[in-house]
This record gives C-alpha cells, sequence and structure tokens, in this order.
C-alpha cells in the first residue's frame, strides 16, 4: 500500500511540474543562480585548500639574481643550498629562459615584448625542499643566508604566499557562510512562492480531494516530492554551469600566484553529492513551509 502510494505522489509531482512547466522552469532556472553563487564559494574556497595542502608538503623558494650569474658563481651559490638538508635544485632560469617563459604564457600578446630594448627579467634559480626533512625554521635559515650573497637580489618563499592564502581562507569561511546563509534563504523563498503558486492554480481540485475524504498527507506528499524534485534540479542546472566555467578557466586561463602556478580542480564527488541533497532538502523545506500556510497547520 505505502509503494503504490508513493508511486501516486511521485506521478501526481512530475504531471504537476508537467503542467506547470513555465512556472517551475522560472524557479529552477532562479534557484540555480541562487545555487551557482554558493557553490562557486565552495569551489573557490576547495582549490584554495588544495593549494595550500599540496604546497605544504613541498615548500619552493625562488633566488632572483641581480645579474646574470656565472658558472662558478652559480655553482657556489647551488652549493650553499645543498649544505641545507631535504634541498632539492629544481633549475636555472637565465634571463633569456625567462623571457620565452613569459612569450608562452602571453601566447598572442607575446608581441607586446618586442619594442623592449633590453631583457628586463632576472635569472633565477627555483629550489624545492621538503618540509618533513628540513623542519619549519630551515627554509627561514635558508632565506636569510641568501639575501647575504651580494649577487642575490630577492628571495621568494612558498610559506610566505601560504600564510596569506591561509588568511583569505579564514575571511572566506565567514564569507561562505554568511553568503551561503543567504542564498539558502532566498532558494527556500524561491521553492515556498513556485510552489505556493501551483497549489492555488490546483485549489479547487485540492479542495474536492478534501470532500471525497483525502486527508491532508495524501494531498501534501506529491507537493514535497515536487519541491525536492524543484530543488534537485536547480542544484543540478547550477553545477553544471559551474562545471562549463571551471572547463573555460582551466582552458583559457593560466592561473600563476607569484612564481607558483596554481592547479585548479573540480568539486570532488562527495562534495557534489552533498551539494545535490542540501539542495533537495532545500526544496523539501520550502514546500513544507509554502504547505503548512496553505492548510493553516
Amino acid at each position: 500500500m505505502k509503494i503504490t502510494f508513493l508511486r501516486y505522489s511521485i506521478r501526481q509531482a512530475m504531471a504537476n511540474i508537467f503542467n506547470n512547466r513555465l512556472v517551475h522552469l522560472i524557479g529552477v532556472g532562479t534557484m540555480a543562480i541562487a545555487f551557482l553563487i554558493f557553490d562557486a564559494f565552495i569551489l573557490i574556497f576547495v582549490n584554495l585548500s588544495y593549494w595550500t595542502e599540496e604546497r605544504g608538503r613541498l615548500l619552493s623558494m625562488s633566488v632572483y639574481f641581480k645579474e646574470e650569474p656565472d658558472r662558478i658563481v652559480l655553482e657556489d651559490v647551488q652549493r650553499e643550498l645543498l649544505g641545507f638538508p631535504g634541498v632539492t635544485i629544481k633549475r636555472f632560469i637565465s634571463k633569456d629562459d625567462a623571457m620565452e617563459d613569459l612569450r608562452r604564457q602571453l601566447g598572442d600578446e607575446a608581441g607586446l615584448l618586442d619594442g623592449l630594448k633590453e631583457n628586463p627579467l632576472p635569472a633565477s634559480l627555483e629550489i624545492t625542499f621538503s618540509r618533513d626533512k628540513g623542519g619549519d625554521s630551515i627554509p627561514h635559515q635558508l632565506k636569510r643566508r641568501l639575501e647575504r650573497i651580494n649577487i642575490v637580489d630577492e628571495v621568494q618563499y612558498s610559506q610566505e604566499w601560504i600564510e596569506r592564502f591561509q588568511a583569505i581562507m579564514e575571511a572566506l569561511k565567514i564569507v561562505g557562510i554568511v553568503v551561503g546563509g543567504l542564498l539558502f534563504l532566498a532558494a527556500l523563498f524561491i521553492i515556498t512562492n513556485t510552489i505556493k503558486l501551483t497549489i492555488y492554480s490546483r485549489k479547487d481540485e485540492i479542495e474536492i480531494l478534501k470532500l471525497v475524504g483525502a486527508t491532508n498527507r495524501f494531498v501534501k506528499i506529491p507537493f514535497l516530492i515536487e519541491g525536492s524534485i524543484q530543488g534537485f534540479l536547480g542544484g543540478s542546472l547550477a553545477l553544471i554551469l559551474l562545471f562549463v566555467a571551471y572547463m573555460i578557466v582551466v582552458a583559457r586561463v593560466d592561473l600563476r600566484i607569484g612564481f607558483a602556478s596554481l592547479d585548479f580542480v573540480f568539486l570532488p564527488p562527495e562534495c557534489i553529492v552533498l551539494l545535490l541533497v542540501m539542495s533537495s532538502i532545500a526544496g523539501l523545506i520550502g514546500s513544507t513551509i509554502s504547505l503548512g500556510r496553505f492548510f493553516r497547520i
């Protein structure tokens, strides 16, 4: 009996969505926009967490030279670096190599560099070191010693960027909670009013059902399913739009922060499932609120 009633409720919900498809289409589209903004915040936070976690395991440092170092000077600097535990020399980038890298990054806009009379980019040496072997104090010691070398102009240390990002992430958490709460309320408002419109459009049909003995539960269940479906569709559309935007960003934008390149990842499967469940719950709550007002419970 329960299975039969559930089948009836699902059929009624689907039929109501089809018969009022314009209202539901507008509602789903509006909800998708609200969920899209929230999902975008989640995507940014996931990537910042991923980036700081990856960079935290293997730290990096770039040593910039005032002028192109000769072989002997470069070997002396490398010998100094290898005296610290966990240090690996990744590569030496000459001024010409740095210019070629910049041209590749600019792509079609590389012609802007043709007007330069001389190469303004510095030569640099990129190194990595394991935090497990070197500890947290080694990078600071290494940076101070390198900055005392006359030919060294500047030393950039990835941990400095990580600390800045961690501060940004803490701020994003607060913003995400506030914005997420507001967007959740906005989605509830949209669903509540959409379901309310469909309820009033079927007011006579509901009154007839109640006259022939239908219980409130019998009348409500299809609307609750309808709201859940609407929330799920809105959440799914938001994720599809977010994935399209993500693919455009990955294909066309070279994400670099200082000397570090950021690998941009999409939401993990468990996060996607959680967002879809949340959107369905939002639809269910919105329908419950709307039905409560209509039936004056």
